[in-house]
């Protein structure tokens, strides 16, 4: 899925990278987020590897490797950075094998209604560390970091909720009506 912000993200990076800023040494909160996301992230990938193997709809099946592109992807960038700088790499779940969706028993097997929440849940975690990340950054390139990461789960989600409109799988609260408002 092509990123239709690389022009920005060029256009920050040389600004970050021509910056006078000394590079000071990452501190002990940057790497907590970046541990954690690293975490949260390859774990999330399980999860849409399980779900690989039991939905049969084209759709979801594309939403699913997209996100599963993504994850690797910001798994890939992340452990180099965390490696350069020195930060050991947590303990992860090894990745699940493929299956036959028509294996598995009805009263196991996730709906694509689950799925696809269950992705939008993950989009939603995902997001709000990517901005706990920024928020804590001192160093540029650890907030520019947390930007791409951000960036690219807001593209995805635009592509998620329309599939889940379409499909009727969004799940919206109950409207709240304040007292004393006009009865239509």
């Amino acid at each position: 899925m092509p990123n239709p912000f690389e022009a920005v993200w060029n256009t920050l990076k040389i600004a970050i990278d021509n910056g006078n800023e000394p590079k000071s040494p990452i501190h002990i909160i940057e790497v907590g987020d970046l541990w954690k996301y690293l975490t949260m992230i390859e774990e999330f990938t399980r999860y849409d590897e399980m779900a690989l193997n039991t939905s049969t709809d084209d759709e979801v099946l594309e939403t699913l490797n997209d996100a599963i592109k993504i994850c690797e992807s910001q798994v890939k960038k992340l452990s180099q950075f965390m490696k350069k700088e020195g930060i050991p790499l947590p303990d992860v779940t090894s990745p699940k094998p493929n299956s036959d969706s028509k294996e598995i028993p009805l009263g196991v097997k996730l709906t694509d209604d689950e799925i696809t929440n269950g992705i939008a849940f993950k989009l939603v975690v995902s997001m709000q560390a990517c901005a706990k990340g920024q928020a804590d950054a001192i160093r540029s390139d650890v907030g520019f970091i947390w930007l791409q990461f951000y960036t690219d789960w807001v593209v995805f989600g635009t592509t998620l909720k329309t599939l889940m409109r379409k499909r009727g799988w969004i799940k919206v609260p109950p409207y709240y009506y304040p007292p004393g408002s006009p009865n239509q």
